[in-house]
């Protein structure tokens, strides 16, 4: 069993930055794929980051954050991250780190791919 825990969310000011970070723990060791996904008021939630295996460390990006936002993931300390620069007012949604510890290669940015997931934070760029 995966718990999750993001923090880093808050409010500023359009153009500044932010980084989410994205606390793991229990049995880590099964998680395959994490990712961060985001859910504006009145939309579906979107996929924004995510990476494939903790070893390889492949990632991706949605279009709409690519060149802005980064993740990361620090194997040592168990934690993933998105840190998000040049942030508009179209990036304000809430985000939710998510985890996958199920086998099998998966679209990485689709919510579906994900059976693990944290209670999210809040982010208002104004």
């Amino acid at each position: 069993h995966v718990q999750l825990v993001e923090s880093g969310g808050g409010s500023v000011q359009v153009g500044g930055s932010l980084r989410l970070s994205c606390g793991a723990s229990g049995n880590t060791a099964s998680v395959t794929y994490m990712g961060w996904f985001r859910q504006a008021p009145g939309k579906e939630r979107e996929g924004v980051a995510a990476m494939y295996n903790r070893l390889v460390l492949k990632s991706y990006h949605s279009d709409s954050v690519k060149d802005r936002f980064t993740i990361s993931l620090d194997n040592d300390k168990n934690t993933l991250y998105l840190q998000m620069l040049s942030l508009k007012p179209e990036d304000t949604a809430m985000y939710y780190c998510a985890a996958r510890s199920l086998p099998g290669v998966v679209p990485p940015l689709a919510e579906s791919s994900y059976n693990i997931w944290g209670q999210g934070t809040q982010v208002t760029v104004s």
